[in-house]
């Protein structure tokens, strides 16, 4: 396992700038996470009041972060009234953090028709069905939302639904954590400066 924070200097870690250093830090826990290494906790707010969730990020290059949902869950709501997020990526086996804030864009149509065409018939599916974040009398009434949708589609290819799209969160920082003995963690922030010129510093653990 890499340990590019504490071996490389602040100078040599702002060449390569964060979405390098994600990438390797990424495919390394790809290799080595159980379940969704593209897991991440995505916090949103308004009105003061924070709330989390965990989501799987469905892209990224040097434009930011990549995420899916319904524009009327919470979550959606949330961010389209305030377009500022803070994510967390946590990968347990490699004891690695990664953090970023960010303003919050919409993908363009085309990326997210894109993704939702790869996605598997029933996921499609489920987008029309669900009243994502809203109150659900019963399973059985999900169900049925779920077998009308299959109906009304049958046969043919499920659009994307007009209410369904993604968000793009593009870092004003990002924080690479990793553990280290006795609590003496490495903590490296980088923040734009402009193009691709990136800012290094370090915080205390």
């Amino acid at each position: 396992m890499s340990d590019l924070l504490s071996s490389s200097s602040d100078a040599i870690l702002a060449q390569r700038g964060p979405y390098a250093l994600f990438a390797a830090w990424f495919a390394e826990a790809e290799a080595a996470e159980p379940n969704d290494a593209n897991a991440m906790s995505v916090a949103t707010t308004t009105a003061g009041r924070p709330s989390v969730r965990i989501l799987l990020m469905k892209g990224y290059d040097s434009r930011g972060f990549v995420f899916y949902t319904n524009f009327e869950s919470r979550k959606g709501l949330e961010l389209l009234e305030n377009p500022y997020a803070a994510i967390d990526f946590h990968w347990k086996s490699l004891k690695r953090q990664v953090r970023a804030e960010g303003v919050i864009s919409v993908v363009s149509d085309a990326e997210a028709d894109a993704y939702f065409a790869s996605r598997p018939r029933d996921s499609q599916i489920g987008a029309w069905a669900s009243a994502q974040s809203r109150p659900l009398d019963a399973r059985a009434t999900f169900d049925q939302a779920v077998a009308e949708v299959s109906a009304r589609f049958e046969g043919g290819p499920v659009p994307r639904p007009p209410h369904w799209s993604g968000f793009r969160l593009t870092p004003s920082v990002m924080e690479f954590w990793q553990d280290r003995a006795f609590r003496l963690h490495d903590r490296v922030v980088f923040t734009p400066a402009g193009g691709d010129v990136w800012k290094v510093h370090r915080l205390y653990p």
